[in-house]
C-alpha cells in the first residue's frame, strides 16, 4: 500500500526540516511531498535537504495547495499535516491503522494541547464556534472540525471537487465527507507549540469569516432548501411586522391609508414565496447533483480493499 505526507507550507524554515524527518521516521516507507506556497525564506532548501519530494504552488492560500496536492500525487492512503511541526508525527501509523481496520475515508486528529500556548484562546472559541455551527447545520459529529492533520484514502482525495482557497478547506473537506456519507472518526493526538521563528499564518478575525463564508456558501450549494427557506422566513416576518398594521386598519375602516407600507408588504411577500420556491427547485437539483458524486465516489476502492 502506498502512503503519501503531503505537507503544504510557507515560510516555515524554522520547522520543516524536522517535520520532515519526523515522518521519515514514523513512516519509513510513505513517500513525502513539501508542496511550497511561495516562501521568502530557506523553506525549500531545508525541505529538500531533509529528503523531501519538494514542489510549488504559485496560488497563495492553503486551500490552492491543497487542490494541487490531490490533483497531482498518486498513492492508496494520504496524510495531511500543517508544516509547522505542531502535529504528533509518531502518531501517524496508528491514525492510518485506525483508518484500515475501521474502514473509514477520512481520519481526523483531534488536538489535544499540553502546552497553553500552543493554542490561543481566540483559536480555541472560534474552533468551538465554527464547528458547533458546522455540526448544527450539517449534522457533524466532529469535535475539532478545523485541525490540519488529517488522514484520507484514496477515494476521499479522487472524488473531493472543492473551491476553497484558504484555511476554509478543513470545513469543505468535512462537509464533503458528511454529504456524501462517508464513514469518519476521529483519534486524540499530541498539539505542540510553534517551534522559535515560525509564526501562525491563521488570523483569528480575517479567516474566521471567511471560514464562516464558506460556511454559508456550503449551506447554499448542499442544502439549499434550508439556505432559501431561511430568508424567506426572514422576509416573510418583515413582511408581517410592516402589513400588520395596515390590514388592522383596513379591517376596522375598510380603507388602505399607508398604501406605500401595503404594496412594500406585498413585495416582501412576494419575494419570500419566491425564495421558498427557489430552494425547492434547487434541492431537487442538489439531490441529483449528490447521487452523481455518491456514485463516483463508490466507484473507487475503499482503504479496506488494499492489502
Amino acid at each position: 500500500m502506498k502512503v503519501a505526507v503531503l505537507v503544504p507550507c510557507y515560510n516555515e524554515e524554522a520547522a520543516i526540516a524536522k517535520v520532515v524527518a519526523d515522518f521519515r521516521a514514523a513512516l519509513p516507507d510513505a513517500a513525502i511531498y513539501v508542496y511550497d506556497n511561495n516562501s521568502k525564506d530557506q523553506t525549500v532548501a531545508r525541505a529538500q535537504a531533509a529528503g523531501a519530494v519538494v514542489r510549488s504552488e504559485n496560488r497563495q492560500g492553503k486551500g490552492n495547495v491543497v487542490r494541487r496536492m490531490f490533483a497531482d500525487i498518486e498513492a492508496d492512503i494520504y496524510v495531511l499535516v500543517d508544516g509547522d511541526d505542531t502535529y504528533d508525527a509518531d502518531a501517524s501509523p496508528r491514525m492510518i491503522a485506525q483508518l484500515k481496520s475501521d474502514g473509514v475515508d477520512l481520519l481526523t486528529a483531534r488536538r489535544i494541547h499540553t502546552d497553553a500556548a500552543a493554542y490561543r484562546p481566540g483559536h480555541v472559541l472560534g474552533n468551538r464556534m465554527l464547528t458547533g455551527l458546522t455540526a448544527l447545520l450539517f449534522n457533524v459529529h466532529l469535535s475539532d472540525m478545523l485541525s490540519g492533520y488529517r488522514v484520507f484514502s484514496r477515494r476521499f482525495v479522487k472524488s473531493f471537487p472543492f473551491t476553497a482557497e484558504g484555511f476554509a478547506i478543513e470545513t469543505e473537506l468535512t462537509v464533503h465527507a458528511v454529504r456524501l456519507m462517508m464513514p469518519m472518526a476521529e483519534m486524540d493526538t499530541r498539539y505542540k507549540e510553534r517551534p522559535v521563528g515560525s509564526v501562525s499564518k491563521l488570523n483569528t478575525f480575517r479567516d474566521g469569516f471567511r471560514i464562516l463564508g464558506t460556511i454559508g456558501y456550503l449551506v447554499r450549494e448542499e442544502r439549499p432548501l434550508i439556505f432559501f427557506a431561511t430568508i424567506a422566513v426572514l422576509f416573510a416576518a418583515a413582511a408581517s411586522l410592516m402589513g400588520a398594521p395596515v390590514v388592522s386598519e383596513y379591517l376596522q375602516t375598510g380603507l388602505v391609508p399607508r398604501l406605500p407600507t401595503a404594496v412594500l408588504a406585498t413585495g416582501l411577500v412576494v419575494i419570500a414565496c419566491l425564495s421558498l420556491t427557489c430552494g425547492l427547485i434547487l434541492d431537487t437539483v442538489t439531490r441529483g447533483r449528490w447521487e452523481a458524486k455518491r456514485m463516483a465516489y463508490l466507484a473507487i476502492p475503499g482503504p479496506q480493499d488494499h492489502p
